[in-house]
């Protein structure tokens, strides 16, 4: 019959990791750069797993994998900056993925709220507190209370699809 869904088996077939990351893959994301005041200064992660939650409360969401080293020190600072990077910021991404103590050379930033370094030329910024945090299988979900926000119109997002980055063009914009 139309508009029906197929039957669920009883036991479903595993599913295995590596084609979910390929399936998953398929859903076009932003890429943002997740950055707080660590006790040496500043630090941060790059972050695809982030999203608007709640307009009522103002809130976000973001997804640490709970194998981060960064995201411990972001826990413990109680304060983040979202970073929403720009195209052409894709060197920022690869940077701040990467594990290291130089994520931030040649990075141009200021300090906003409770210290949380905001980047030049991001598309936009969200400041946050932690609201909340859950376990979510290999991975933490956490959500921030939106404390300030800041968004650059000229700019055109940095996008990650099927693991490669990409930039809209105007007309993609536009629609």
């Amino acid at each position: 019959m139309p508009g029906q869904l197929p039957e669920v088996p009883a036991q479903p077939t595993p599913v295995d990791q590596h084609e979910l990351r390929r399936v998953a893959g398929s859903f076009c994301s932003g890429v943002t750069v997740v950055a707080a005041c660590g006790p040496g200064g500043p630090i941060g992660m790059t972050c695809q797993s982030f999203f608007s939650l709640s307009l009522d409360p103002p809130l976000i969401a973001f997804s640490p994998s709970k194998t981060s080293t960064t995201y411990p020190a972001i826990r413990t600072a109680g304060r983040f900056a979202v970073n929403i990077l720009s195209a052409g910021q894709q060197w920022l991404a690869v940077q701040f993925a990467c594990p290291g103590p130089d994520k931030w050379r040649g990075v141009h930033w200021s300090v906003g709220l409770g210290g949380s370094p905001v980047i030049r030329a991001a598309l936009a910024v969200i400041e946050c507190r932690i609201e909340a945090e859950h376990d979510a299988g290999d991975h933490h979900l956490v959500v921030g209370r939106v404390l300030r926000m800041q968004h650059d119109e000229r700019r055109s997002p940095l996008v990650f699809y099927r693991s490669r980055f990409a930039g809209l063009s105007e007309a993609e914009r536009a629609v």
